[in-house]
């Protein structure tokens, strides 16, 4: 076990774990972040999506050791009253049926957005194919995508 300080959402955490616990468990397990789900635990369904130094990337493999001295944005603080434009447009287009990918769906949505304010439709399908809905909300939640680029 190492100690690793983490910043975390604009505040300091530090915590005692293997150097390969991947980061989705030290924010569930050991931080009680519990915003970012785990959905399939190898990468694909994009359910534990975080932004690393703004980048999206999938907590379920990325070791809490390669995180050290970086930027981590879990959903929870994407924004302190949750009224970021992805989720404010996330209610007006009633996106979520069960809720469960949301928050990968949310991550993802806003990192691409930071590089790309005024996407296509078809830049928007790209960016988000990689992110499961077992709700199938894909329609909806490409609109809030582009309801969120007006905002």
């Amino acid at each position: 076990m190492s100690k690793y300080k983490l910043n975390i959402n604009k505040k300091k955490y530090e915590v005692d774990v293997d150097s390969d616990t991947p980061v989705l468990w030290v924010l569930r397990d050991n931080l009680n972040l519990v915003g970012t789900k785990y959905g399939c635990g190898i990468a694909q369904c994009g359910a534990c999506t975080i932004h690393v130094d703004g980048k999206a990337v999938r907590s379920c493999v990325t070791p809490v050791a390669t995180i050290q001295k970086k930027e981590i944005t879990t959903i929870e603080g994407l924004s302190e009253q949750g009224n970021h434009p992805l989720q404010e447009a996330w209610k007006t287009h009633d996106v979520p049926q069960c809720g469960y990918c949301q928050a990968g769906q949310i991550m993802t949505a806003a990192a691409f957005l930071a590089s790309n304010p005024t996407p296509t439709e078809e830049e928007i399908e790209t960016a988000m194919q990689g992110n499961i809905c077992r709700c199938a909300t894909y329609n909806r939640i490409k609109e809030a995508i582009q309801t969120a680029t007006k905002r």
